[in-house]
């Protein structure tokens, strides 16, 4: 192992001796007493499986056969979970095939963040997320189950069902994806249009048109944005089948994929012989492969909330510096989007994440020595897989990447570094990715422009008011705030002006997520503005400097006269009611910082 690697993971392994021990030890009493429905009374059992055919209540009736749980995201309204549709009727077949049963047990809610991007509707994406694992945990609450298979993709909803389901860790699980959609419009193409949209030079029909060409069919968009850092995470922590994560919706591989996946998770529940659940993949080592996989692709800064969140579901305790300390040692091995050109299709073909792991195997930089759903070690997933006459197979990963521009070998990087950095300073502590920011902008000191409210830019960028060099404040948008909403709509007016020669930053106790671009986004700063934070001392005109290679960030003014200010108060009561977002009050002054996950689930404890 790379000894930073391994003294990150020895460190977390003894931070959480404590938590984790607990954790264990609630799973094994919960894995001694199943099967579960064997306690259910007839009337419980009968209930159960009224709606059952003859034949699977002939199963059910008896417990030397597994029952799996499926926990579906599906709707409509995401493309990504549209396929998904199909994939219950598919799982039952193959159940039965292995002379087992398999339900839906419960959906959960799955909204689309491309959907709500600068609407009301974002402010409640990211409480979306614990939403969800609750949601998890009543569909498996039943205990009617040996095995669950999670059918989720995008952005909240895969941490959201990890959460519920590691609640149930003594069950094995397995996620199964449903693939991106073709590709469509280049991204770079996509994102030059959005800039002439904010400078007013095309038209919404021309922004409708190009945005129609970029997210055009069923399946995940092609950006690597959270929804593809899900899939490729959850694949280096052995929780897929090896190759499944970019495989295309609706073709026969995709299919033998789900199907295969059904029978995995039988194989490995109690009754077929199985003793490990979720909570025995999920551990320190496989947590640590995950941070690898997300630093060493350029991945969604979403992540440096939701994997702290997943992480601690599991007992095990993970901070920034753990995220920093990796970053600042594992290579950058992709170009996708926005850190590149190319999307997760290219990616895929170039060799994808079989590809990827062989390379950060044979580099040292992932454990192999961990407990995956297809068996132990990690070198199980450096193969791909293939349908030959009919029959789904893997075969080793390729040799040599096929698209050198997209996915390179661990000995030759696109640059010695993760490209994620912790800041800290005068004005809280965040974090900033800069595999996408050019060297030279990646150190900003200019005069503040303070926004309570992103929607202000607009107005005052289209007066002509930032066309200068500045650091532009976006506060109060913490999760206390409003919900800690996405600020994407901000992500063209702040290009045109990098693109006008100006040096521009932004800083945020807001979220930027996957789609952190070519300006520097100081971002998840904390301790947030509505609970006094620094961001609420910045006046207009402060001297800021956002420095991502030292990570500085700081005001700055005479400590003494920083500390005399008042604090900054906004009304923030339009956030607070209408689509909804009166019924998560509870959720907002109850969450943690983001560092700790920015949940609700563990904010008492220290």
């Amino acid at each position: 192992m790379h000894p930073t690697v391994a003294k990150v993971t020895q460190r977390i392994i003894k931070r959480s001796e404590s938590t984790r021990q607990d954790y264990l030890d609630r799973m094994n009493v919960l894995k001694a007493r199943s099967p579960h429905r064997s306690a259910l009374s007839c009337g419980n059992l009968a209930h159960g499986f009224a709606a059952c055919s003859q034949g699977d209540k002939d199963t059910l009736k008896f417990m030397n056969k597994a029952n799996v749980a499926v926990v579906t995201a599906y709707n409509d309204m995401l493309s990504a979970h549209q396929p998904y549709e199909r994939f219950p009727e598919l799982i039952r077949e193959a159940a039965r095939g292995m002379g087992s049963v398999a339900q839906v047990a419960g959906g959960t809610p799955a909204m689309c963040d491309g959907v709500t991007q600068g609407q009301p509707g974002m402010e409640l994406s990211l409480f979306s997320r614990d939403t969800i694992a609750m949601s998890t945990a009543v569909a498996l609450s039943h205990n009617m189950f040996d095995a669950t298979l999670l059918l989720g993709i995008c952005d909240k909803i895969v941490p959201g069902l990890l959460i519920g389901a590691l609640s149930f860790g003594y069950l094995p699980t397995i996620l199964v994806p449903a693939g991106p959609m073709p590709s469509g419009l280049p991204n770079k193409e996509k994102q030059r249009i959005r800039q002439l949209y904010a400078e007013g030079k095309v038209g919404r029909e021309e922004l409708l048109e190009a945005e129609s060409k970029s997210y055009h069919s069923p399946g995940t968009c092609t950006f690597y944005g959270t929804a593809n850092s899900n899939q490729l995470l959850v694949e280096v922590m052995g929780l897929h089948l090896p190759g499944a994560a970019f495989v295309n919706p609706h073709t026969p591989l995709r299919d033998e994929l789900t199907r295969a996946a059904t029978e995995q998770v039988i194989k490995l529940s109690k009754p077929h012989g199985g003793e490990l659940g979720l909570c025995d993949m999920v551990d320190e080592k496989s947590i640590v492969n995950g941070l690898v996989a997300l630093l060493v692709t350029g991945g969604s800064t979403n992540h440096t909330i939701h994997w702290i969140a997943i992480a601690r579901a599991a007992g095990i305790i993970i901070d920034w510096n753990d995220y920093a300390e990796l970053s600042s040692v594992v290579p950058s091995m992709t170009r996708i989007y926005p850190n590149g050109e190319e999307d997760v299709n290219a990616f895929h073909e170039a060799g994808g994440t079989p590809f990827l792991i062989r390379e950060l195997l044979s580099g040292g930089y992932l454990h192999n020595d961990v407990n995956t759903v297809v068996g132990y070690g990690l070198e199980r997933y450096a193969r791909m897989p293939e349908l030959e006459d009919k029959n789904l197979v893997w075969k080793p990963a390729s040799e040599k990447s096929l698209r050198p521009d997209v996915l390179s070998p661990v000995a030759e990087p696109f640059a010695p570094d993760g490209g994620l950095k912790v800041l800290n300073g005068n004005l809280g502590r965040g974090v900033i990715k800069v595999s996408a920011v050019a060297p030279e902008h990646r150190k900003v000191e200019a005069p503040a422009v303070v926004f309570n409210d992103q929607n202000e830019l607009k107005a005052s960028f289209e007066a002509g008011d930032l066309d200068r060099d500045c650091i532009v404040i976006v506060r109060f948008q913490g999760p206390k705030s409003n919900g800690m909403p996405e600020l994407h709509k901000l992500t063209p007016y702040l290009g045109v002006l990098q693109d006008r020669g100006f040096r521009v930053g932004l800083v945020t106790d807001g979220r930027m997520s996957g789609a952190s671009g070519k300006v520097p986004a100081a971002i998840h700063v904390y301790p947030e503005a509505l609970d006094g934070g620094p961001l609420a001392k910045v006046k207009n005109g402060d001297p800021v400097c956002l420095d991502a290679e030292k990570g500085i960030l700081a005001i700055r003014v005479d400590e003494q006269e920083l500390a005399g200010r008042e604090s900054e108060k906004a009304d923030l009561t339009g956030y607070h009611h209408g689509y909804g977002r009166e019924l998560f009050g509870w959720m907002r002054r109850a969450t943690s910082n983001p560092e700790k996950g920015a949940s609700f689930f563990w904010n008492h404890e220290a």
